[in-house]
């Protein structure tokens, strides 16, 4: 959840992977394939790039706006004008700006004054200060984004620089690759089960019709140790469905998006996905088309969900946020973005597909007797979830 951890902003921690340096390498090395960089004063966890199916997770900005393309350049810029010879160990926030503004044009990248502009320069500098890459000594990016005439003094935590990128820049000869590079697996019939591994990792769900045909093959024959190391190494239980698996938090240690979770969006998403399911009654057969491919999960057209969150809103609207209630457009906008986030949802024209995990969800859940459920467990098929409801355990996506 933090891959960078530094001594300025959370000591303790550091404190403690320091003292298991040894075994925490080694498990994330063997089990995800990932790199864990310890240095005196931070930790940073270098992932393996993922497969394009995975989540996005955009930088975010502290009022928690994404970062626009833009934003991303300006955070390009300020890297590499902390780097420059010209910056010490410490930098005033007019002489940053002013050697970003000189690299720009060395990049042939066009900037100007707008208060645009420096939203997006401030928003890339104070992301460098969450990570700990810079610390305010005196003054805050923040005002000075107000007041230009308000000095602000920056350490620069240089050692930390060169491993935000999960790669070398040597190595790359153009952005693509950067991007979408392969990992280098030492030994070939690893990789299925460490792919395997970080899609449920790093995934709230993963669909079975989206695994190659080795992963699904270690998800089949290797469930039981595969589980093991997942509650082992990083607390997570997992469930595998007839359409998919996923690996939830029990403790909430993990995760950073929550579903279920607090306050108007989720409530009101967690509504809508009762709402749906009463509304469309889907069973262990119901299909949808995503991408020209049938696949497990119920169709939900705009108008169809529109009117759910209609009738969510009539019963419960008073117990949302009023802004919430008065914008309804936006409300689905963002009840939509956290189902999507949560890989219960992914849009396809005229509307979205609900994935049949959604129905683990339920607020009123139907048991099933314990001899059945025990019954499950010993048998190697799994069930399908649109038909059984909830399942037997709860907890973070």
């Amino acid at each position: 959840m933090h891959p960078i951890i530094t001594a300025a902003e959370r000591p303790e921690d550091l404190a403690l992977i320091r003292g298991h340096a040894a075994e925490l390498k080694t498990m994330f090395k063997r089990t995800l394939n990932y790199q864990l960089v310890i240095e005196s004063g931070f930790a940073r966890l270098l992932k393996t790039p993922l497969s394009q199916d995975t989540v996005v997770r955009p930088a975010l900005a502290t009022n928690g706006t994404e970062f626009a393309p833009r934003t991303y350049a300006y955070l390009a810029l300020v890297c590499a004008s902390l780097l420059s010879p010209n910056t010490g160990e410490q930098v005033l926030m007019s002489e940053l700006v002013e050697q970003v503004r000189a690299d720009a044009v060395t990049a042939a990248i066009a900037i100007d004054d707008t208060t645009a502009e420096q939203r997006h320069l401030v928003r890339a500098i104070s992301l460098l200060v969450t990570w700990g890459v810079l610390s305010e000594v005196d003054g805050s990016v923040a005002g000075w984004e107000h007041r230009q005439d308000e000095e602000a003094l920056l350490d620069v935590h240089r050692g930390l620089l060169p491993h935000l990128l999960t790669r070398s820049l040597r190595d790359v000869d153009d952005p693509g690759r950067l991007i979408s590079g392969t990992p280098v697996e030492p030994l070939a019939a690893e990789r299925p089960r460490r792919d395997l591994r970080r899609k449920l990792v790093e995934n709230p769900l993963v669909r079975r019709e989206d695994l190659p045909e080795a992963e699904r093959d270690v998800l089949s024959r290797e469930r039981r140790e595969l589980t093991r190391v997942l509650e082992e190494s990083f607390g997570l239980v997992l469930e595998v469905r007839a359409e998919g698996a996923l690996a939830y938090d029990v403790d909430d240690d993990l995760s950073d998006v929550r579903f279920p979770g607090t306050g108007t969006t989720a409530h009101a998403a967690l509504l809508l996905v009762n709402a749906l399911t009463d509304e469309l009654r889907p069973t262990a057969t119901t299909t949808a088309t995503i991408d020209e491919r049938v696949v497990p999960g119920a169709f939900v057209s705009w108008d169809t969900a529109q009117s759910a969150l209609d009738l969510v809103v009539e019963q419960y609207g008073s117990a949302f946020a009023k802004g919430a209630v008065a914008d309804q457009d936006r409300l689905r906008t963002d009840v939509l973005d956290l189902l999507q986030a949560v890989s219960l949802a992914v849009v396809v024209p005229g509307g979205f597909v609900l994935h049949p995990a959604a129905a683990r969800y339920r607020p009123e859940p139907h048991r099933a007797p314990a001899k059945t459920r025990a019954q499950r467990r010993l048998d190697d098929a799994p069930p399908a979830l649109f038909s059984t409801g909830q399942s037997d355990h709860e907890g973070e996506s």
